[in-house]
């Protein structure tokens, strides 16, 4: 079984948030960066906020290497069946792609679809001397290299899970931000007035979507969705009272209509002003600041997951970019993925709000605070989560079936299905796929 270390996972994010926090301008060097100038590369993102950063860039990054970039940002779930059909076709239209490595690493290797980039690390006439990995952390080696060491992809971002709280709402009710499980269900039950419009809690209620939800719960109890011996724990007793805290919040204390709820959804509602807490990941908080979209700007509270019965987890993922084994441009988008992954680019990550970057040279340059545009509460919350941090998803290569089984299962307890019979029935159709795959 090819697991990532949960410690080693651990003590590589803790090592982000421990220090202070920013870097230093993209580096320029020897090599000669317009060594392809005039060649097009085609670049497929996930859309998000750190995809909206690298657009920005594109400008310069053209000025820098005379290359032509055709790019786009595809909405998650389009963009890995896109990936998938091309990759499996062996003439992927793109030369880099968005990797998320809790879903897509253990396929993406196992099928050898995207290419061994060591080699173009060693070639200093192609690889700029800030671009080594000992600046990045543990946790995003240990993500972007297989087994044999391998590098696989180049670190981008990780995305801690945390609670984003509408301090006023709070205030109004005289409610204080919640410290456990239990405080955090009753407060959403004190906020929650139906009749002004105002709803305690919003989170992911679409199928596949909704496991980090029901994950991050499951964390708190101690439990992992799948262990380290490759056991499915989905149906355990602890992952019942899981379920049932996702349930009771999500069908009891959430808006009309979250069974369907993705997270572009669920960050509409609050910053509609009418949901007073929403769970999810910080790299989703630059627009509830942004006055032009927002009604709550100046209003927003970031809070540390509450505390499970038995431990305080905040549920962790990681991005990269990768390059496809059957591109004929490695080299071109290579300086690309460089570029995309750069001090610059990663102080534009975490002093916008937009994501965390793997880089030490950025995390522990303290000028980052000066230059933040989101509150100092933003980046304090990055540091205590990095502290608590551990994978909300299982490194398996059916992940997408899992989400999907298992996610079912869930919604249909927001419809009033029974929680266990729920878990028990999506465990139990999922488990021989888990198997099967770890055969295979």
């Amino acid at each position: 079984m090819a697991y990532i270390s949960r410690r080693g996972l651990i003590q590589g994010a803790g090592a982000l948030g421990a220090a202070g926090l920013a870097g230093p301008a993209f580096a320029q060097s020897a090599m000669n960066w317009k060594k392809f100038a005039g060649q097009k590369i085609e670049v497929t993102l996930v859309k998000s906020p750190r995809a909206d950063i690298i657009e920005k860039g594109l400008p310069e990054f053209k000025a820098l290497t005379g290359l032509e970039v055709g790019f786009e940002q595809i909405p998650e779930q389009q963009a890995r069946q896109k990936q998938v059909i091309e990759l499996t076709s062996g003439k992927p239209s793109f030369d880099v792609i968005h990797e998320s490595f809790h879903v897509q690493k253990r396929l993406f290797e196992k099928s050898g679809w995207v290419a061994d980039l060591s080699g173009l690390m060693a070639d200093a006439s192609i690889t700029g001397p800030e671009t080594v990995e000992s600046d990045f952390s543990s946790a995003g080696l240990m993500f972007s290299k297989n087994q044999q060491g391998k590098l696989r992809a180049l670190p981008q971002s990780v995305d801690y899970w945390i609670v984003y709280y509408n301090k006023e709402l709070f205030d109004k009710k005289g409610v204080k931000y919640p410290d456990t499980f239990e405080e955090m269900i009753a407060a959403a039950e004190k906020l929650t007035d139906p009749k002004e419009g105002v709803y305690g809690f919003v989170a992911r209620g679409l199928k596949n979507a909704n496991l980090p939800v029901f994950t991050s719960f499951l964390l708190g109890f101690g439990v992992d969705p799948v262990d380290a011996k490759g056991n499915l724990m989905t149906d355990t007793p602890e992952a019942i009272e899981a379920g049932k805290i996702y349930q009771r919040l999500l069908s009891k204390h959430a808006p009309p209509g979250a069974i369907g709820f993705n997270w572009s959804e669920c960050q509409s509602a609050f910053m509609q002003g009418k949901v007073a807490m929403w769970l999810d990941g910080i790299g989703f908080a630059p627009p509830l600041e942004d006055p032009n979209k927002s009604r709550i700007v100046g209003k927003v509270g970031y809070g540390l997951m509450p505390k499970g019965p038995k431990t305080r987890a905040s549920a962790t993922f990681g991005d990269g970019l990768s390059i496809p084994s059957a591109s004929t441009k490695k080299e071109a988008a290579w300086l690309f993925a460089q570029w995309a992954v750069s001090k610059e680019q990663g102080r534009a990550l975490i002093t916008t709000g937009s994501g965390v970057p793997f880089r030490h040279s950025v995390l522990n340059d303290p000028s980052i605070r000066t230059q933040l545009k989101m509150p100092a509460a933003w980046l304090d919350t990055v540091a205590e989560s990095a502290k608590i941090s551990r994978l909300g998803l299982p490194v398996i290569i059916p992940v997408t079936e899992f989400r999907d089984t298992i996610g079912i299962g869930l919604t249909n307890t927001l419809s009033g299905g029974d929680v266990a019979a729920e878990l028990k029935k999506a465990s139990d159709a999922f488990r021989p796929v888990l198997e099967k795959s770890e055969k295979g």
